[in-house]
């Protein structure tokens, strides 16, 4: 990964918690994948489109080897007991089009509606504009209420998915 930036490291207390905002790291692989196993099932059909238990380790490795170009993730934790546990995450990923994107968000159910969500796409976005991104972009299921809010109250442009009217692709342009 490039050096990441100090500012990219964010302490903050948010629902009377203090939390870290973070650039995710390989050795989070097995952080990311107690956050995924531990989501609600109407959390993971959202972010993976159906049912998923576990990532496979190449999977989780994906997720978590990031460059800071060409793909960029940040994790919101909080420490229980000492230990750091995830309770959100944002990324995004460069697609087969230069200075195109696809993003991705998702907060653990008991984060959700406490403005964790904007804390993290607003980092990515900042991160974005700060490394020359020219375009972000996220396809969500249209009946994901929560991220259509998120997506309206970030200023991102709504359309219909043309290959599945099932789903709504959000875009952010520089």
């Amino acid at each position: 990964m490039e050096t990441a930036d100090v500012e990219s490291f964010i302490k903050c207390e948010l629902d009377g918690q203090s939390i870290i905002i973070r650039p995710i790291d390989i050795q989070d692989m097995s952080l990311e994948s107690d956050f995924i196993e531990h989501l609600s099932p109407e959390t993971k059909h959202y972010r993976f489109f159906g049912a998923i238990n576990n990532l496979s380790e190449k999977v989780l490795k994906t997720f978590c080897d990031i460059d800071g170009k060409n793909s960029m993730a940040f994790i919101a934790t909080e420490k229980i007991d000492e230990k750091e546990i995830e309770i959100g995450v944002c990324r995004y990923v460069v697609t087969s089009k230069p200075d195109v994107y696809e993003l991705a968000l998702t907060i653990a159910d008991k984060w959700q509606h406490k403005g964790l969500g904007k804390l993290l796409m607003n980092q990515l976005i900042s991160y974005a504009k700060s490394h020359g991104i020219k375009w972000l972009y996220s396809v969500e299921l249209a009946d994901n209420a929560l991220m259509h809010n998120l997506c309206k109250e970030l200023g991102m442009q709504a359309k219909i998915d043309p290959d599945d009217v099932h789903q709504i692709i959000y875009s952010l342009a520089f």
